[in-house]
């Protein structure tokens, strides 16, 4: 796909980011369609963060190119940054400013403005208008956040990590709100995250990076059909490491049963290769994500 096509919200070239001796991300490359929601998994020191820094100008990139709607973020920043709504892993405003200042001071840096459906919204989530920024709750500052990133109605909206330290309640409500914004709006979501159950709900695409490289870059629902874990009973277990051509990405004991998880499942013609001792289940994305990045995986084993 050509990262200079306006069907493109989010791209990279060939990016890497170095710190001194240890590159965070080595050539990357990926895209995310216009009117998709694309969530980037991984574990910590992943590469994401320098990734999202790069996507919103704040670092420039050791080489390659960062691109948002076609054009190269380092050098059109400010043009850019008017169309995207941004929200944090650690949301950040003046401590002193109420929500209400803040809605009135960002309500004059954006030629469209949704006043009224902000107020709404912090209403909506019991969010005071009149309590300072660094009084208020973790998850109020996430709910004020989202408020000032959805506010100005974004092309892009980019979410590192908002729900992290949050209580299963307010995540819901973050994702729940998303999820509104979406069906209203069609508007282009990146993000990433550790919250993967939510994800599968929102999500169009999914990529897992680790090590600055990205593991998987795929629709979702394609990425689901294809992963099974088989398991295989005690008399069985050398099958488990014999599936060559299912792919196997991890293969564990789990009390008296052998497990593999397989990537290159196919429905019609895989089933004939485990038939007998063998129980096939379906995976959750968070099952997927464990069985790509856990120490079971052959790149951690220093294979091929």
């Amino acid at each position: 796909m050509n990262p200079e096509s306006s069907s493109l919200a989010v791209a990279a070239e060939g990016l890497s980011v170095r710190y001194g001796s240890r590159l965070a991300l080595d050539g990357f490359n990926f895209s995310v369609p216009s009117g998709s929601v694309y969530a980037l998994l991984g574990p910590n020191g992943a590469g994401k963060s320098s990734l999202v820094r790069c996507l919103l100008g704040e670092q420039r990139p050791t080489a390659g190119r960062a691109l948002l709607f076609g054009s190269e973020v380092w050098r059109d920043r400010s043009r850019l940054l008017a169309t995207i709504g941004v929200v944090r892993e650690e949301p950040d405003a003046p401590p002193a400013m109420n929500a209400r200042q803040l809605l009135g001071f960002c309500a004059k840096l954006y030629p469209r403005w949704d006043g009224d459906g902000a107020q709404k919204r912090l209403a909506r989530f019991g969010v005071p208008l009149k309590v300072p920024f660094g009084r208020l709750s973790k998850g109020q500052k996430g709910q004020v956040a989202l408020t000032l990133a959805l506010a100005p109605a974004p092309r892009l909206l980019i979410l590192d990590d908002p729900t992290l330290g949050l209580d299963p309640v307010a995540r819901r409500a973050v994702f729940a709100e998303l999820i509104g914004e979406l069906a209203d709006r069609g508007t282009t979501v990146f993000l990433t995250t550790h919250d993967l159950s939510a994800v599968e709900g929102i999500a169009d695409r999914i990529g897992i990076l680790k090590g600055g490289h990205l593991l998987l870059d795929e629709d979702l629902e394609s990425l689901k059909r294809r992963f099974r874990r088989i398991s295989f009973a005690p008399a069985e277990a050398d099958r488990a490491r014999s599936l060559t051509r299912l792919e196997p990405v991890a293969v564990a004991a789990r009390g008296f049963r052998t497990e593999a998880v397989v990537a290159r499942w196919d429905e019609e013609h895989s089933p004939g290769e485990v038939h007998g001792a063998a129980e096939v289940s379906a995976l959750t994305l968070e099952e997927i994500f464990l069985a790509m990045v856990g120490p079971s995986h052959p790149a951690d084993r220093g294979e091929a």
